[in-house]
């Protein structure tokens, strides 16, 4: 059984809030990309915080039977980003995430409130 995009993405922010990840934003860009139907955006108070929150969700995804298509700025932990098609998590350092501002150039994105922690 696969998991739906909005599956991952709770399970992705789960993973993220058990880290203690801050700002965790997700935005549905499915009417206005053909990227992806989700973005996870959340941050991480140091590089090896940013570390351990996607390594965390990877972890979290692979036993639920999830992989990424791949996995990029691990190595310098300032902004990790976790591809897995429908959803493209982006786990930073505050002042990647200040300055990068994905919210601010997805905006046009619809917000998507966060489903209770289960």
């Amino acid at each position: 059984m696969s998991l739906s995009p909005k599956q991952i993405v709770d399970l992705a922010r789960n993973a993220a809030d058990d880290k203690k990840a801050m700002d965790i934003t997700v935005l549905d860009i499915s009417h206005i990309s053909i990227i992806c139907d989700y973005f996870l955006i959340c941050t991480g108070r140091s590089g090896t915080q940013v570390q351990a929150v996607a390594e965390h969700i990877q972890d979290q995804l692979r036993d639920a039977g999830v992989k990424p298509l791949r996995v990029e700025g691990f190595r310098e932990g300032n902004w990790i980003l976790l591809d897995y098609g429908d959803v493209v998590i982006h786990v930073f350092k505050e002042m990647e995430r200040d300055f990068y501002n994905l919210e601010r150039l997805w905006g046009d994105a619809q917000v998507v409130e966060l489903s209770a922690k289960k």
